[in-house]
This record gives C-alpha cells, structure tokens and sequence, in this order.
C-alpha cells in the first residue's frame, strides 16, 4: 500500500511546476512507513529522489523500501511521538516558506544544528532523532514542520510531515503555489 501511496502522491508532484521551486540541492525525498516498521528497510522511498528537469518536478525511478536512511531514519523518529504520521517530504529551506506553513495553520518547529552535542553529532544517524526531539519538545507535540537552517557542510532543509503521501504532497504544492505568489511580488 505504501509504494502504490507514495506512486500516486509522485504523480501529482510531477504535475507541479509550482513544486520544482522548493526542491533543494540535494534534491526531495518522499517516502511513507509501514505501520510497525522495524527499521529504515520499512520506509518506502524514492530512489535517486526527486530532482527538476524542464522546469518540472521529475523522478528516475519508482519508490522501493530502504532506499532513503536520513528521511526514514526523520519519520521513523517522528512516529515514536505519533505512530499516525509515516510520510514526509522535504524541501529546500526558506524563511518565507516557514511563514507561509505558520499563515495555513501549520505547527512549524526547529532545531538548530550548532547545538548538538559533539557526541550526537559525532555518531552516523544521531542528528535526525536529536533534532526531531528537540522540535518536537519545543512545540510538545509532533508539528506538521520541522526545519534547521544548515551548518557546517549541511544544507538547511524544512520538512512537511502527515499521515500519508498524498495529502504530504498536496500541502507541499499547496504551500509551493503561495511561495510563487509571493515570489512574484517581491
């Protein structure tokens, strides 16, 4: 049910000129849990992500399991908080889009890079779960956005979190369409 999820959510994506805008250099991912999922081997993915060709919102191959360790490592962190929320997406950071997420209601939440202890950051896999702690703890509960505005060698990111795929990538696009808009008046 996850891939065919996560298939059906890709397709709108790459319907979505708007989408392109927020994809960051290191490119979308959208991937969505099994319901009790051992370990990253349970989160289905994208493999090569999502990246732009044309202008469009583009990807190279269908969702597999255990194709995306940092993103499944993020929605298998949040569900320790919310076994409901399995899919997520992220996209490039941007203060307006955090604006944009606050102006529709959404819970956004942060973490920031420079204080992780050394002995987190250190450690393969330790930043996800720390951050997502450390977001989740300033809003006391799982928002629908977290983000980090990078570090050393690490782009900063803002990540859109719900219940499945598609309504994931409809709010992204959503939230794409009003980026433009204000794009545009600037």
């Amino acid at each position: 049910m996850e891939l065919q999820d996560i298939q059906k959510a890709l397709k709108i994506v790459e319907s979505s000129p708007e989408f392109a805008s927020l994809i960051p250099e290191v490119r979308s991912n959208l991937v969505m849990s099994k319901t009790s999922p051992r370990g990253v081997e349970d989160v289905a993915g994208v493999p090569g992500r999502i990246t732009v060709i044309n202008g469009m919102p583009k990807t190279c191959a269908s969702p597999e399991y255990g194709v995306s360790s940092h993103m499944a490592r993020l929605v298998l962190s949040i569900m320790k908080y919310d076994p409901e929320k399995r899919s997520a997406i992220n996209m490039k950071y941007d203060s307006t889009l955090v604006e944009i997420c606050q102006k529709l209601g959404l819970i956004t939440s942060y973490y920031n890079r420079e204080d992780e202890p050394p002995e987190i950051r250190d450690k393969e896999g330790g930043t996800i779960p720390w951050g997502v702690r450390n977001a989740v703890e300033k809003v006391h509960r799982v928002p629908d956005v977290i983000y980090h505005t990078g570090g050393w060698g690490k782009e900063p990111s803002l990540v859109l979190i719900g219940e499945n795929p598609i309504e994931v990538v409809k709010t992204a696009i959503c939230i794409a369409k009003l980026y433009k808009q204000y794009s545009n008046y600037d």
